[in-house]
């Protein structure tokens, strides 16, 4: 599997999370960020058991957009 690290948080205080990542066999993206637990906001998604929800900070997004940015450049 090619996984391809795209970014982490810049302001996490560990330097080990969110991560994102991107996947290029399967033209897809993971994410690695904090375990939703809270029930409340659960169960305002309908979530499969066979899936599972990860939250991160909106500063991430910068990142899903890495992909596109070395699409578009050939010198990258």
């Amino acid at each position: 599997m090619a996984l391809r690290k795209l970014g982490k948080d810049p302001e996490s205080p560990s330097g080990g999370s969110p991560t994102i990542y991107f996947d290029e066999e399967k033209d897809s993206y993971l994410v690695q960020g904090w375990k939703v637990e809270d029930v409340e906001r659960l169960g305002q998604m309908d979530i499969p058991g066979h899936e599972s929800v990860v939250e991160i900070p909106r500063r991430m997004v910068q990142f899903f957009l890495e992909v596109k940015k070395d699409d578009e450049d050939p010198d990258v």
